[in-house]
C-alpha cells in the first residue's frame, strides 16, 4: 500500500477507473488509508466513472460543463434502486388475485425519487437475463406502462391548453402513438427525423421539375404559405411521386382494423395506414412545403382539402378534397360521396381542429378494442383509448359509461367506477337506471374486497386428484387444435357452465366433463381450458411468449416454468413447486395413472 499510495493522484485515479473494479472495490479501497480515500472522493472522477459504468442510459440527463457530487449521486441512485425493487416484488404477493392498476403504485410516486432514477432501475429488470425474475419483470413492465402513461396524458393536456393553432397534427398523433405504445421508443424527435427524410425527398424531386421553386429555399422549421397556386400544386404531384410511386406508400385496405395502421410510428416503418393517419403524413409533409392543407372529418373516409382560391372560402366547391389512403387522388366535392356511397351535408366538408382530428383517431383505436376477441390485448387497447378519449372530452356520457362497463366487466378500480358513475349521473340524469345497476353491484364488489375468499389449495395427493397427470409449468401441445401452451392451473373436473360445456361440445370428448381441465397460456396470446385427453407433454419444451406468464412463473428451466411464490401456495405438490425433473414427473405421474 506504501508504494501505491505514492503515486501522482492521476495515476491512481486511472487505476481505480479500471472497468473490473465495482463500487464495492471502490468503498474497500476507499477505507483503507486516508490517500485513497481522498482519491476516490477528492475530484469526483472515480465515482463518476462507477456511475456512467453502472448507469450508462442516465449520462444524457447530465451537462458535461456541469460539476456534480458524483457519490451523492451514485447513493441517490442505488437508494432508489434498492427501493423499487423491494416494491416491486411486494406487488406479486399483494395483487397476484386481481389486476393491478395504477392506484397500486402510488408508493412508487411516494419515494420522490427522480423520475429518470426510477424509470432506469424498472428498465434494467426488464432487460436483465430473459429467462429469469419473471414475475419481477412482470410487474415492473405493468408500474412502467402506467408511470409512462401518466406522464404522456401531463403532456396531453399541456398541448391541449395551447392556441389551436399551435396544435401540430403530428405531434398529437405521437402522443396517442406513445400512449397506446408506452413501452415503445416513440419520440416527436424521430418521427419528424423521418418526415424531414420524406420532405428532402420531394425537394429533390422537386428540384428536377423546377430548378426556382420557392419551397426549396425553405429551411427546416420554416412555416411559410406559397401564394401562387401553380407552385402548391408542383408541391402536390412531387409529393405524390415520392410517397406513392418511389416510397410505395399505399392504404391498408386488407388488413384495415389492425391497430398498427393508427400509429404513426408503424404508419412510417410499415408505409401503410388507415385514411387518418395517412392524412396526418401528408399533410404534414404538404405544409412544410408551403401548401396549406386542412383536415375533413369525412364519414367513414377522413380525407384533407386544398383550397383553390387565394382567400379562405366556406364555399366546398372552392376545394379540392384529396384522399392520402388512395395514393393522393383528388377529387370535387360531389366525387367524394361515391366513396361512401350516399349524399351528406355541406358541414362534412368543413375543416376541423386538431383536437377534433385526435377524438376522430383515437375513436378508431377505441372500436378496433370493441371489435377485439375479448382477450388482454383488446381490453388494454380499449382501457387506452377510452382514456385518451375521455382526456380530450371529459364529458361523453356514452364513452363514460362505456369506461364504467369495462371496468366493472374486468372487476377491477370500483373505486374509480363510482366516480365515473357519479359524474355520469352530474352530466345525464337520465342515465339513473344503468347508473343504478352498476352501482349496486359496485359496492357488492368493494364489500367483496373487504372480505376475501381464501385461494383453494390444491394437493395432488387429495384422493379426488388422483386423475390429474400433469401439473403446473409444463410446457403442453393440444392434439386437436396444435398449439403450444404452458399449465397454470387445473380442475379434477370441468367446473365451467353447463352453457359453455354445451357450446364447447365437452359431451363429445370420450370422458366428457368428468375428467381434469387445465387453464393454460397459449403462444398466441390467449387464456383456453383444455381437457386432460386433448393435451400431451410438449416433445420439444419451449418458452411461452404469452404476456401473462411472469404473473405465474419466475423462470424458465429449458424444460418448464417454475412456478412462483404465489403458485406454489396454491399447488404445493406440483412438479415446479418441488423442482422434479420432467423425467421424473412423467414417471411418477405415468406409474400412478396406470395404476389407476
Amino acid at each position: 500500500t506504501a508504494q501505491l499510495t505514492d503515486l501522482p493522484a492521476e495515476l491512481l485515479e486511472h487505476i481505480l477507473c479500471f472497468h473490473v473494479l465495482n463500487h464495492i472495490d471502490i468503498c474497500n479501497v476507499s477505507c483503507t488509508c486516508k490517500r485513497l480515500h481522498d482519491v476516490c472522493h477528492g475530484r469526483g472522477k472515480v465515482w463518476a466513472h462507477q456511475y456512467k459504468l453502472r448507469w450508462p442510459r442516465l449520462q444524457r440527463f447530465y451537462q458535461q460543463n456541469e460539476s456534480y457530487d458524483w457519490l451523492k449521486e451514485f447513493k441517490t441512485r442505488h437508494m432508489v434502486g434498492q427501493q423499487i425493487r423491494r416494491t416491486v416484488e411486494s406487488i406479486s404477493k399483494r395483487f397476484f388475485t386481481e389486476v393491478v392498476l395504477g392506484d397500486s403504485f402510488a408508493e412508487i410516486e411516494s419515494l420522490g425519487a427522480p423520475e429518470h432514477f426510477c424509470e432506469d432501475e424498472l428498465l434494467g429488470i426488464l432487460n436483465s437475463d430473459k429467462r429469469k425474475c419473471l414475475t419481477l419483470k412482470y410487474y415492473a413492465k405493468k408500474i412502467l406502462y402506467f408511470h409512462r402513461q401518466q406522464n404522456i396524458l401531463r403532456n396531453l393536456k399541456v398541448f391541449l391548453e395551447r392556441p389551436p393553432e399551435q396544435q401540430s397534427a403530428l405531434e398529437g398523433a405521437v402522443l396517442v402513438d406513445q400512449y397506446c405504445n408506452p413501452l415503445a421508443d416513440v419520440t416527436l424527435e424521430s418521427i419528424s427525423a423521418q418526415i424531414e427524410e420524406i420532405t428532402d425527398k420531394v425537394k429533390k424531386h422537386l428540384r428536377v421539375k423546377n430548378a426556382t421553386h420557392p419551397s426549396l429555399r425553405a429551411s427546416q422549421g420554416d412555416c411559410f404559405v406559397l401564394e401562387n397556386l401553380e407552385f402548391q400544386r408542383q408541391v402536390i404531384c412531387a409529393l405524390n411521386a415520392v410517397l406513392y410511386d418511389q416510397l410505395q406508400y399505399k392504404g391498408n385496405e386488407r388488413d384495415f382494423y389492425n391497430p398498427l395502421n393508427s400509429y404513426i410510428h408503424q404508419v412510417l416503418v410499415r408505409r401503410t395506414g388507415i385514411p387518418i393517419s395517412l392524412s396526418v403524413l401528408y399533410m404534414t409533409l404538404a405544409r412544410k412545403l408551403g401548401v396549406p392543407l386542412e383536415p375533413v372529418n369525412f364519414p367513414n373516409h377522413f380525407l384533407l382539402r386544398w383550397c383553390q382560391n387565394q382567400r379562405r372560402s366556406d364555399d366546398i366547391y372552392d376545394y379540392v378534397y384529396i384522399d392520402a389512403f388512395g395514393k393522393g387522388k383528388q377529387l370535387a366535392a360531389k366525387e367524394c360521396e361515391n366513396l361512401i356511397r350516399h349524399q351528406v351535408g355541406a358541414d362534412y366538408y368543413s375543416a376541423i381542429s386538431t383536437s377534433e382530428l385526435l377524438l376522430r383517431m383515437v375513436g378508431n383505436l377505441l372500436n378496433i378494442g370493441k371489435r377485439g376477441e375479448g382477450n388482454e390485448k383488446s381490453y388494454q387497447l380499449l382501457r387506452d383509448s377510452l382514456d385518451f378519449y375521455l382526456t380530450i372530452n371529459p364529458d361523453n356520457v356514452q364513452y363514460l359509461l362505456l369506461q364504467a362497463r369495462l371496468y366493472f366487466h374486468l372487476g377491477i378500480w370500483p373505486e374509480k367506477v363510482l366516480d365515473i358513475l357519479q359524474h355520469i349521473q352530474a352530466l345525464d340524469p337520465s342515465q339513473h337506471g344503468a347508473v343504478g345497476y352498476l352501482v349496486q353491484h359496485t359496492l357488492e364488489h368493494i364489500q367483496h374486497k373487504r372480505h376475501p375468499v381464501e385461494l383453494e389449495v390444491k394437493k395432488r395427493s387429495e384422493p379426488d386428484h388422483r386423475d390429474v397427470l400433469y401439473s403446473v409449468g409444463l410446457i403442453m401441445k393440444h392434439k386437436r387444435s396444435g398449439y403450444n401452451c404452458v399449465i397454470y392451473g387445473w380442475d379434477p373436473k370441468c367446473t365451467m357452465s353447463q352453457e359453455w360445456i354445451n357450446t364447447m361440445r365437452v359431451h363429445q370428448l370420450s370422458k366428457g366433463a368428468d375428467q381434469p381441465f387445465y387453464n393454460v397460456l397459449v403462444q398466441d396470446g390467449t387464456c383456453r381450458y383444455a381437457a386432460q385427453e386433448n393435451l400431451e407433454p410438449h416433445s420439444a419444451p419451449l418458452e411461452i411468449a404469452h404476456p401473462e406468464v411472469g404473473r405465474y412463473f419466475t423462470e424458465f428451466s429449458d424444460t418448464h416454468y417454475i412456478a412462483n411464490e404465489e403458485l406454489q401456495t396454491r399447488y404445493p405438490e406440483d412438479m415446479c413447486s418441488t423442482h422434479r425433473t420432467v423425467e421424473e414427473h412423467y414417471h411418477v405421474n405415468g406409474c400412478r395413472h396406470n395404476e389407476s
